[in-house]
This record gives C-alpha cells, sequence and structure tokens, in this order.
C-alpha cells in the first residue's frame, strides 16, 4: 500500500532582547547557574509579571517577515504542567488569541515552490534547564522566563526532505530579521514534530506521533525518516500507532517512548489573570514594518535580475544575511559582481569555515577586500598571490597594499627575467616540448604551472603566456 506522509512542526525560538519575558533579569548563555533569576521568574509569592515590549516587537517582526495577520488584540494564558525546571508549575504562553496567525513559508520541494502555511506564532516564556548525571540531577533557572516564539506550521509536509526544506527556511528567515541567532547547540532554536500517515488519498489524518530531543535540522530529518519506516512497518503488520511523545536517540538512530501524547485540554488553559491583553494598532506595526529588512528570498532574485548572478551564486550569496551584506558593501568601492562573488564563495567564506568566525567577525573588512581586488585588476598583484596576500590580511591585519610592498609581491613581468626562467623549464622538459609540439596543447598549463611555481605565483600571467607562445612557436 502507498502511503501519504503528514508532517507538521512547532518550533521554538529563543528571542535575543537583553531582559526577559515578564521581568528584568538578564538573558544571557553560558553563565553560572542560578545567576540570572528574581522573585518573578522563581515565581514568589506576590511576585508579578510585566511584559517585555521588546518579545512583541519581534513577534509583529517575524509574522510579518511570514506574511501572517497581526492581531489588534492578543492575549496571554496559563498552561498548566509541573516539570522540576519549572518553579510556577506553569507557562505564560498564549492559546485562544495567540499574537500572529495564518501566515505561510515558501520552501523548494523537489524542483518547484511549495506553500507551507503557518497556523499560528505566539509568544511565551522558556523554562529552566535540568542537567543529569550519574550523581543525579540539577536544575538551572536562568533561561526560566526566556523570551520565545513558537512557530507552528500546518500539515502541509509531505516528507521528511521538505521538514529539513522547512526548518532550513525558517532559520534563515528568522536571522534576516535580526530577533534570534537560532544557535541550536544553544537551545535558541528547538524542534518538536508531529508525524502520522495514511492510506494515499485518504482525507482524514491517521493517529500522529510526536518527536523530540533533536539538536540538528538532520537529526529532525532522520528522526522523521526512522518514524516514517516503523509506522509503515506497524500498519502494513495490521497493527495500530498509539499517540505517544517520542525520544531521539541519536546514537541507536531509533526513537524510545517518553509519555503518552498530550491534548490542549491537558494543560488545563486559562487566562492569565496577571497580564492585561495587548493591544497593537495599525501604528505600531507600520513602525516595525518600516524597519524589516529585505527578505532572503527577494534579495536573491534582485541578485539575479540586477547583478546578473547564476541562482546558485545568489543563493549562496543570500543564505546568511551577513554574507549578503558583505557582498553588497565590497560592491560598493569595486562594482564587478561576478568577480566580487568568486572571492566571497571561495575564499571569504573559506576563511569563515576554516576560522570558525562569522562573516561579521572576519579581520578582512568589505573595504580592504575591494582594496585588493582594484590592486588585482590594475595587475599590481597576480590572482595567485592575491590570494596568499588576502591570508596575510586575515591573520595580521594590513592592508593588501603594506603586504605586497613589504613582502615584495607585485608581478614579475620583466621580460628577460620571464624568458631566461621559460628556457630552463624547456630545457628540463625537452619531451614535453616535443609533445606540445606534435599537437599536445594541454600542456601548455604545465608550463604555465611550472613558471608560477618557480616565481611562488608572481609571474605576471599574460606576459607569461605570450612569451611561452612566441617561443613554441604559436
Amino acid at each position: 500500500m502507498d502511503w501519504d506522509i503528514v508532517i507538521g512542526l512547532e518550533v521554538h525560538v529563543q528571542l535575543n532582547t537583553e531582559t526577559k519575558a515578564f521581568c528584568s533579569c538578564r538573558v544571557s548563555y553560558g553563565d553560572a547557574p542560578n545567576t540570572h533569576v528574581c522573585p518573578v521568574c522563581l515565581a514568589y509569592p506576590g511576585a508579578l509579571p510585566v511584559l517585555n515590549k521588546a518579545m512583541v516587537d519581534s513577534a509583529v517582526m517575524l509574522g510579518l517577515a511570514t506574511r501572517c495577520r497581526i492581531r489588534p488584540y492578543s492575549t496571554f494564558a496559563r498552561k498548566n504542567y509541573f516539570y522540576p525546571d519549572l518553579p510556577k508549575g506553569y507557562q505564560i504562553s498564549q492559546y485562544d488569541d495567540p499574537i500572529c496567525y495564518e501566515g505561510h513559508i515558501d520552501i523548494a520541494a523537489g524542483g518547484k515552490q511549495k506553500r507551507i502555511g503557518l497556523t499560528r506564532i505566539h509568544m511565551e516564556e522558556d523554562a529552566g534547564k535540568s542537567m543529569h548525571s550519574e550523581a543525579g540531577t540539577r536544575v538551572d533557572l536562568n533561561r526560566c522566563g526566556t523570551p520565545l516564539l513558537e512557530i507552528v506550521s500546518e500539515p502541509d509536509i509531505a516528507s521528511p526532505e521538505e521538514a529539513y526544506q522547512y526548518l532550513t527556511t525558517l532559520k534563515q528567515i528568522v536571522r534576516y530579521t535580526g530577533i534570534s541567532d537560532c544557535n541550536m547547540e544553544e537551545g535558541s532554536m528547538r524542534c518538536d514534530a508531529n508525524i502520522s500517515l495514511k492510506p494515499e488519498g485518504q482525507k482524514a489524518f491517521g493517529t500522529r506521533t510526536e518527536l523530540k530531543n533533536m539538536n540538528s535540522f538532520r537529526n529532525v530529518e532522520r528522526a522523521l525518516k526512522y518514524e516514517v519506516s516503523r509506522q509503515r512497518k506497524v500498519l502494513e503488520s495490521g497493527g495500530n500507532i498509539i499517540q505517544q511523545t517520542l525520544l531521539w536517540d541519536e546514537r541507536s538512530g531509533t526513537t524510545r517512548s517518553m509519555r503518552s501524547k498530550e491534548e490542549s485540554h491537558d494543560y488545563r488553559y486559562f487566562p492569565e489573570p496577571d497580564l492585561s491583553p495587548v493591544h497593537i494598532d495599525k501604528a505600531w506595526i507600520e513602525k516595525i514594518s518600516s524597519t524589516l529588512p529585505e527578505m532572503p528570498e527577494a534579495r536573491k532574485q534582485r541578485f539575479m535580475k540586477d547583478l546578473r548572478l547564476s541562482e546558485e551564486d545568489a543563493s549562496a550569496l543570500t543564505a546568511e544575511k551577513e554574507t549578503a551584506d558583505y557582498f553588497e558593501a565590497v560592491l560598493k568601492t569595486f562594482n564587478a559582481p561576478r568577480t566580487v562573488c568568486n572571492w566571497v564563495r571561495n575564499e571569504i567564506l573559506r576563511i569563515v569555515s576554516e576560522t570558525g568566525r562569522s562573516v561579521r567577525k572576519v579581520p578582512v573588512s568589505a573595504e580592504a577586500l575591494a582594496e585588493l581586488l582594484v590592486l588585482l585588476e590594475k595587475k599590481e598583484v597576480t590572482p595567485q598571490t592575491a590570494k596568499l596576500v588576502l591570508d596575510e590580511m586575515a591573520s595580521g591585519g594590513a592592508s593588501a597594499r603594506e603586504i605586497i610592498e613589504k613582502k615584495g609581491l607585485k608581478p614579475i613581468s620583466d621580460s628577460g627575467a620571464l624568458e631566461s626562467l621559460i628556457d630552463r623549464i624547456f630545457e628540463a622538459n625537452p619531451e614535453l616540448v616535443r609533445r606540445f609540439r606534435d599537437g599536445e596543447t594541454k600542456l601548455f598549463g604545465f608550463f604555465i604551472g611550472q613558471v608560477m611555481r618557480e616565481t611562488k605565483g608572481q609571474a605576471d600571467p599574460a606576459a607569461t603566456r605570450e612569451i611561452i607562445n612566441q617561443k613554441l612557436g604559436k
């Protein structure tokens, strides 16, 4: 039997506000446990929450970026459950009146564009963190009360691969807005997945399971693939799927039961009596809309249309806002899009990968790279040497011109010196010279390479080619 896969994702994004959702404690990752707490986030009797406006601004910002409708009247609710790292015994969240609803995200699926609906984006606070060891469980409440946005998709995702693409696109959008760094390793982006199977074409959904404990997009994809396989085997053997919450075990590549799956009534939602409703007027929305940056897909299309970049290049440059910003900053001084694209993609992103830094923290500014490319265009440095100069710039901080002058890296264009060197190379390789003259023209690259190796990349490429052509009678 053929099966339809039905997936819906619930993504929690931790906001990068300075303070927590309902108190003035600092939001900070990695500090000593229980050092950013107060009577409000510790739920002392009589302590009352005060809404952080920055959380509301962030919610509206993401809602606009995902084409959501913004609710002018938004309320908070208490979501009741008991965890050791949730002092109140309930979480302040939103239920009946989420701040954003009926949005969508477009993803690339099977070579086509597919629209994934968003049911809602709502505001809530985070719980603390439990750390388990052989000695027992310790609780750190620094994270308790940290502002979160929960983004709930419609069950429009039809495969684990689409789920991966949806998460990648959502992360890209969130990072473009600047409201979160979406670092899954630090817990600032977390994902739960609901998945079910149904006979192909059947309208009614099957029984779903919820997957938790997935710390990367690849693990989300792996967990969903495993669960598709497991559910298919159960159904095709005549069994029934049990509605439950499952934990993903990365080491074994399997899921295991955590608890029976809760429904909304299990949380006993009721209106939060200590927080007034949030009223958002058009002026507030328009003010936030005026600060909304160009979104990645729009920027990608602009790069393709206005700068004549390929889709592959435009996609790579717009994958991260910092990379696209850097690229455009270089263009302000050196307006050659394809050349700049090649240097950013091949060299700057290489440095990013090697150093583990973000583009913003690479020690070669956009202005510094532009200066190097100007020198390259003026033939004051060769392409091969320019790459060495860039590495020096990344490690030492000196300018391109300073490095070229100090290390004597100007191109060797003296015809006498180049002729003498090329003669020595021909004398050392008479058989290759004969084969070239007999028609093996691909050996031309060998001779160019030998000259560049002997001069450490400083030989002027045009002059070198001209002399080799003259001496080989071409």
